[in-house]
């Protein structure tokens, strides 16, 4: 062990090197020589002033004594900065002048250094003795020697490993005393069910959230308001599947911690039936949409005014499906209404513009009659305010004009036999079906004033003051229809019919009032055909009366109710004309009357059917209407031989029962499922029978709600006392 030099060995040092650099190879250890171990070496003889001597070398400073043998200490300490000694080495030893090698006194018997030794000796004692600061188990008193504590005893580690162990007691007892409880502050839509067990976390949930679910919600899109169900859309909470997604006990130490100061937000999981929302959706859309309705003038009798823009709108299905899930998910408050997106389309023509038009053209033109002469002036016929009024029309431009214009057809409508004097009318050709035959009836060119080239003398002369005349060229007028057109056109035979049956005769008067406007419509090729437009609004001025109609899943009555039944015949035959499909939907639920999966349904201005005429020749639509049975029939020429192929149902979805109170309006219904199915149009070949092409239309239809009709309990009814308690 090393050892600190004393003055008298520096000194000694010292002067050996300046008198004599002479060494000596010595042991290690240095010590007493021969076997007196008394301390006082044995004179050496030589004139050497700095005697060396040898010296016997001790018991190892890293082995023991051996038993009855004395300890001796070393002859010379080391200096502090003297380079680690290694066993064999050689030790240049010296001493000052009249210092002899035995002079430094033996440490105390056994080895130990007392207080008074001054600098620490090597005892012999091995590594776990320290002498002086800095060694093995110091503890901050210099030059003071103690056993050095073992590494697991230091406080710097027990400490911490302390620590550890009662946080790790602490965690041990949390996850212990949890179990299988909910994790602590987990909450559901505003239902804390944290630290609760799943048996009760479901009860919470149960009476706290899912009735929220259920119950009937409103919902607002623009200035619509209306009422959604969300048991008739088949929307319920998921309670097993909400605690599944709760989630076990965490076992992360961190989380667990985190658990202890803030909430843990899940969210319920809410199941449903798409199609059964969708239908909801849609039937809320039929009260929102609307076509942008530009400025024009409106005009009553004689009198005009200008008709205010209105931009148009359209509820975004899948947005407005989303909102409902994701606010029905968030536990929202059945009181709070439900905000449905909407896509707005502005209007292309403003108020203003509709202001110059009445004030620059239509006053004026109204203000008093046209007379119209012949070149000679033997004839003339007046024109008066009304039919000038009702020949006006106003067509909007994509710049933003609006355009006037005289209709010759709505003038000639108007004027009746008003231009007979002229001469004869013409008359356009026109398709005759008999017997399943299909003949043309010639057009006749007819005499007198042309009404195209009228409509526009009387546009250069409206705007201007009373009086007003224009002479009118008298020859031979042309029909815009002529025999050479029908003919070319192709409509020889039949190309596809088709019969739908109804009972309800408010639905059969609309029936026959959409039937009779499309009798006899021709279909040019390659034009769209759309039923919609071509019927024009169905309101009680056109003579449609109020039906029954499906609304949010429920039966109810509207004025043109039973027009889907027109819309579904129509589809039919286009399917087996082989006609293309621009544009069709399938009612929301099913009804057994139609063929599943080929049917449509129709809503003015929102839900349309429309078809094209793809083929080469032109299409003559002929209805036949009874009191119980539609037929459309399509007359061209034939291309395809169809057949109809229809997939079993699948998917099948099973209806909600959802009770109402029976106030009077509550009606019972039975319900039906819901399922897919997949019809094919296969295409075929007249002449041989090969098939050409396939072409698949699917169909969802949702599970139609079983509604029960609850007796209402009478609040003046007496309440039946509770029965006694036995033995109270």
């Amino acid at each position: 062990m090393p050892q600190h030099p004393t003055q008298q060995d520096q000194t000694a040092r010292i002067e050996s090197e300046a008198f004599s650099d002479d060494t000596r190879p010595v042991p290690r250890d240095r010590g007493p020589v021969g076997p007196d171990v008394s301390g006082k070496p044995a004179p050496v003889a030589g004139p050497s002033t700095t005697p060396e001597v040898p010296v016997a070398e001790p018991p190892s400073a890293r082995e023991a004594p051996a038993a009855g043998t004395p300890e001796t200490p070393a002859a010379t300490p080391e200096a502090p900065d003297a380079p680690p000694e290694d066993d064999g080495a050689t030790q240049d030893i010296r001493f000052a002048p009249g210092e002899a090698p035995g002079d430094t006194p033996p440490p105390p018997a056994g080895g130990a250094t007392t207080a008074t030794d001054g600098p620490a000796a090597d005892t012999g004692l091995g590594s776990d003795i320290s002498a002086g600061p800095g060694g093995p188990g110091d503890d901050g008193a210099p030059g003071a020697g103690a056993p050095r504590r073992p590494w697991w005893r230091r406080p710097a580690l027990i400490t911490p490993v302390a620590a550890v162990g009662v946080l790790a007691a602490v965690y041990g007892a949390d996850v212990l005393v949890a179990g299988g409880d909910i994790p602590r502050n987990t909450v559901v839509a505003g239902v804390d069910i944290g630290g609760l067990s799943p048996a009760a976390a479901s009860e919470e949930l149960e009476s706290e959230l899912a009735p929220r679910v259920t119950a009937d919600h409103t919902v607002v899109a623009d200035d619509v308001q209306a009422t959604l169900s969300p048991a008739t859309a088949g929307i319920t909470l998921d309670v097993p599947g909400t605690l599944e997604a709760a989630g076990d006990q965490p076992l992360n130490p961190w989380t667990r911690l985190v658990s202890v100061f803030s909430d843990r937000e899940i969210a319920p999981v809410i199941t449903g039936e798409d199609t059964a929302l969708a239908a909801q959706v849609d039937a809320i859309a039929q009260q929102v949409d609307r076509a942008p309705v530009d400025a024009t003038i409106a005009i009553d009798g004689t009198t005009a005014t200008v008709v205010q823009p209105q931009d148009g709108r359209t509820l975004d299905r899948e947005g407005a499906a989303a909102a409902v899930t994701d606010f029905l998910a968030a536990g929202g408050d059945p009181s709070t209404p439900i905000e449905l997106p909407v896509d707005v389309t502005p209007s292309a023509v403003d108020a203003e513009e509709a202001q110059r038009v009445l004030d620059a053209t239509v006053t004026p033109a109204l203000a008093a009659p046209v007379t119209v002469a012949s070149q000679d002036g033997g004839t003339s016929v007046e024109i008066p305010e009304t039919a000038l009024a009702a020949a006006l029309a106003f067509t909007p431009q994509e710049d933003g004009a609006l355009a006037v214009a005289v209709d010759p057809a709505r003038l000639q409508e108007a004027m009746g036999d008003g231009f007979a004097e002229f001469g004869t009318p013409a008359e356009d050709a026109r398709f005759e079906v008999s017997g399943g035959a299909v003949t043309v009836v010639p057009s006749v060119d007819g005499t007198g004033v042309d009404p195209t080239a009228l409509a526009g003398q009387l546009l250069e002369v409206l705007p201007q003051p009373a009086p007003r005349s224009v002479t009118a060229a008298l020859g031979p007028v042309e029909a815009e229809f002529s025999t050479a057109d029908a003919e070319a056109l192709g409509i020889r035979e039949e190309i596809s019919t088709f019969t739908t049956n109804f009972t309800s005769a408010a639905s059969g008067t609309n029936i026959r009032v959409a039937a009779a406007e499309l009798d006899g419509a021709v279909v040019q090729p390659g034009e769209t055909f759309s039923l919609n437009g071509y019927t024009g609004p169905r309101t009680t001025a056109q003579g449609y009366v109020e039906a029954g109609v499906i609304n949010n899943g429920e039966f109810t009555t509207a004025v043109g109710g039973g027009v889907s039944q027109v819309a579904t015949t129509m589809f039919n035959a286009v399917f087996f004309a082989g006609l293309e499909d621009v544009y069709h939907k399938p009612h929301s639920y099913y009804i057994s009357r139609y063929p599943a999966g080929r049917e449509a349904t129709v809503y003015y201005d929102s839900i349309d059917l429309k078809w094209r005429n793809d083929s080469d020749t032109g299409v003559l639509v002929d209805t036949q209407w009874t009191p119980n049975s539609l037929t459309i029939t399509f007359y061209g020429t034939k291309r395809y031989d169809i057949e109809s192929v229809s997939s079993e149902r699948f998917n099948i979805r099973q209806p909600v029962v959802q009770e109402k109170p029976d106030d009077g309006s509550c009606s019972p219904q039975a319900g039906s499922t819901g399922f897919d199915i997949t019809v094919t149009r296969v295409f075929r070949d007249p002449a041989g029978g090969a098939e050409i092409k396939r072409e698949d239309f699917r169909a969802r239809y949702a599970a139609e709600p079983v509604i029960r009709c609850v007796p209402v309990a009478d609040p003046s009814a007496p309440v039946p006392a509770p029965a006694p308690t036995p033995g109270g």
